[in-house]
Protein backbone atom coordinates (compact mmCIF):
# COMPACT_ATOMS: atom_id res chain seq x y z
CA UNK A 1 0.00 0.00 0.00
CA UNK A 2 2.84 2.33 0.49
CA UNK A 3 3.83 2.63 -2.51
CA UNK A 4 0.50 2.87 -4.05
CA UNK A 5 -0.05 5.93 -1.96
CA UNK A 6 3.26 7.38 -3.28
CA UNK A 7 2.38 6.98 -6.78
CA UNK A 8 -1.05 8.38 -5.72
CA UNK A 9 0.77 11.33 -3.94
CA UNK A 10 3.31 12.12 -6.95
CA UNK A 11 -0.44 12.03 -9.67
CA UNK A 12 -1.56 14.25 -7.58
CA UNK A 13 1.60 17.10 -6.98
CA UNK A 14 1.55 16.20 -10.85
CA UNK A 15 -1.87 17.26 -11.32
CA UNK A 16 -1.34 20.53 -9.11
CA UNK A 17 1.55 21.44 -11.57
CA UNK A 18 0.05 21.42 -14.73
CA UNK A 19 -2.76 23.57 -13.31
CA UNK A 20 -0.39 26.08 -11.71
CA UNK A 21 1.86 26.42 -15.03
CA UNK A 22 -1.58 26.91 -16.82
CA UNK A 23 -2.86 29.30 -14.59
CA UNK A 24 0.70 31.07 -14.67
CA UNK A 25 0.71 31.05 -18.61
CA UNK A 26 -2.80 32.81 -18.43
CA UNK A 27 -2.13 35.58 -20.65
CA UNK A 28 -2.70 39.43 -19.57
CA UNK A 29 -1.85 38.03 -15.83
CA UNK A 30 -4.48 36.37 -13.45
CA UNK A 31 -8.43 37.66 -12.68
CA UNK A 32 -9.17 37.76 -8.50
CA UNK A 33 -10.12 34.07 -8.63
CA UNK A 34 -7.66 32.81 -10.80
CA UNK A 35 -5.26 34.64 -8.13
CA UNK A 36 -7.37 32.72 -5.68
CA UNK A 37 -7.07 29.51 -7.15
CA UNK A 38 -3.38 30.00 -7.38
CA UNK A 39 -3.04 30.35 -3.61
CA UNK A 40 -5.18 26.70 -2.82
CA UNK A 41 -2.54 25.26 -5.64
CA UNK A 42 0.66 26.42 -4.07
CA UNK A 43 -0.94 25.23 -0.35
CA UNK A 44 -1.90 21.97 -1.95
CA UNK A 45 1.68 21.37 -3.17
CA UNK A 46 3.29 22.34 -0.16
CA UNK A 47 1.12 20.08 1.90
CA UNK A 48 1.56 17.46 -0.82
CA UNK A 49 5.41 17.47 -0.62
CA UNK A 50 5.25 18.04 2.82
CA UNK A 51 3.18 14.66 3.16
CA UNK A 52 5.73 12.99 0.74
CA UNK A 53 9.05 13.77 2.69
CA UNK A 54 7.16 12.35 5.81
CA UNK A 55 6.32 9.23 4.46
CA UNK A 56 10.07 8.96 2.81
CA UNK A 57 11.60 10.24 6.38
CA UNK A 58 9.38 7.25 8.32
CA UNK A 59 10.05 4.52 5.40
CA UNK A 60 13.97 5.13 5.67
CA UNK A 61 13.85 5.11 10.23
CA UNK A 62 12.06 2.14 10.05
CA UNK A 63 8.31 3.51 10.76
CA UNK A 64 5.05 3.11 8.99
CA UNK A 65 4.59 5.42 5.91
CA UNK A 66 1.20 5.28 5.97
CA UNK A 67 1.26 6.84 9.66
CA UNK A 68 2.18 10.13 7.94
CA UNK A 69 -0.66 12.50 8.09
CA UNK A 70 -1.16 15.95 6.13
CA UNK A 71 -0.37 19.01 8.01
CA UNK A 72 -2.25 22.60 7.80
CA UNK A 73 -0.90 24.66 5.18
CA UNK A 74 -0.01 26.95 7.63
CA UNK A 75 2.63 24.80 8.88
CA UNK A 76 4.16 23.67 5.92
CA UNK A 77 3.48 27.06 3.57
CA UNK A 78 6.59 28.09 1.48
CA UNK A 79 8.18 24.92 0.95
CA UNK A 80 9.64 24.02 -2.55
CA UNK A 81 10.77 21.22 -4.09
Amino acid sequence: MSESAENDIMATIRGLMDEEHALRSAPGGLEPEERGRMEEVEAALDQCWDLLRQRRARSEFGQDPDEARVRPASEVENYRQ
